[in-house]
């Protein structure tokens, strides 16, 4: 048995499928997602079905836009609550009515764009998938269901997978982030000045290693740091598959946890 760690597929489903078949992944393994299997990519849609099927040896760790696009789902749904809209939630076109009904409040009322449907994938659901409101609640409860981190030990060595960074306590982050769900799902290279566990291995994306400047460049390789102090080593494993077409360097990674072997597509 072997376990995996993959981070930030972004809608890179066909990639996906190609890192199973290249880690020979198989019912006696273990795979952990630490988030971030949709938006920005052309398959997101590809992603939450396979979400909805995925088999019982996958454990997938929420990502911020897992949160956000819950967090969207629960603003129709508000919507639809207040003003008694009444939509028929088998329905398609009453969906995109509710949705475009948001999307006119918000401009309505001079909100940016970014707070609803950031980058349009609830909108391509609906126009390009014929969902309805029904499919946007049940994915909507699978991401509630999702944990924020994962931890499990692999020969006698603690791994925590998180999608951006793992602190113990609220007071170990200072007054940098308002809540440790916050730190989970948002920090970047606080993931390794303020958090961490001693004795352990953090296995986090959410800053691809693409960007000049980060703190976690590293030319689209994943990023290894280690802290002596806490003795805990930090991996970052988002290489920003997602940019493939953009940044020289992207691609995706996985990480093998009982030899921290690293594979990319």
């Amino acid at each position: 048995m072997s376990t995996y760690v993959i981070s930030d597929i972004h809608g890179c489903y066909k990639e996906f499928l190609l890192m199973l078949d290249k880690i020979c992944f198989s019912d006696t393994d273990l795979l952990i997602g630490a988030g971030d299997y949709i938006d920005r990519g052309q398959d997101s849609y590809e992603m939450l079905k396979w979400i909805e099927h995925c088999p019982a040896n996958i454990c997938l760790v929420r990502g911020n836009h897992e949160e956000e696009f819950a967090a969207y789902i629960d603003l129709m749904l508000q919507l639809d609550r207040e003003e008694e809209l009444n939509s028929d939630f088998k329905s398609n076109q009453d969906a995109i009515v509710l949705y475009e009904t948001v999307k006119y409040l918000f401009k309505k009322k001079g909100l940016p764009v970014l707070y609803f449907d950031l980058y349009g994938t609830i909108n391509s659901l609906f126009n390009d998938f014929g969902i309805s409101l029904n499919d946007l609640c049940r994915w909507r409860k699978l991401i509630q269901n999702m944990p924020y981190f994962y931890k499990i030990k692999i020969e006698n060595k603690v791994c925590i997978v998180v999608h951006a960074g793992y602190a113990e306590k609220l007071e170990d982050i200072h007054s940098s982030f308002s809540s440790l769900e916050q730190f989970y799902l948002y920090a970047r290279e606080e993931s390794c000045q303020l958090g961490g566990k001693t004795h352990s291995m953090i296995i986090a994306g959410h800053t691809p290693t693409i960007i000049e400047g980060e703190f976690f460049y590293n030319k689209g390789d994943v990023f290894r740091y280690y802290d002596k102090n806490k003795d805990c080593l930090f991996y970052n494993i988002d290489c920003g598959s997602v940019f493939r077409d953009k940044m020289a360097g992207a691609k995706l990674a996985c990480i093998r946890l009982e030899d921290e072997k690293i594979f990319y597509i």
